[in-house]
């Protein structure tokens, strides 16, 4: 049975501050994941660079045993939910809205996405 496992990161503005996940940060998700579920993981990945950074290329490598990534084509909106996620920013479901806080937001993205 498919999982999704997600982090928010919410930058503070401050400066200097990455906007993006860095890869230690999806390899700390990646890790987690794999403690909670105890099975061997599959990922699907899309061409973010993050993804495919050295470090994170010796990670996964390193991980084998339990750990498998399935690099996305290019561009593949029905391959990758997370374009369905930028169709429900772009059409405005999303943008323009007040949002009472992080959960909300969550809320809104699951509902857009299923």
């Amino acid at each position: 049975m498919p999982r999704w496992f997600y982090r928010l990161r919410q930058p503070r503005g401050r400066r200097g501050e990455p906007k993006a996940f860095l890869w230690t940060e999806y390899r700390d998700l990646i890790v987690a994941a794999h403690r909670r579920l105890g099975r061997p993981l599959v990922l699907d990945w899309d061409n973010l660079n993050t993804h495919r950074c050295a470090q994170m290329l010796a990670f996964i490598a390193a991980n084998s045993r339990w750990l498998t990534v399935i690099r996305l084509p290019s561009y593949s909106p029905e391959l990758n939910p997370v374009e369905g996620v930028w169709s429900l920013l772009k059409r405005g479901e999303i943008a323009n809205r007040v949002l009472v806080d992080v959960d909300h937001l969550t809320g809104l993205v699951r509902r857009g996405m299923t």
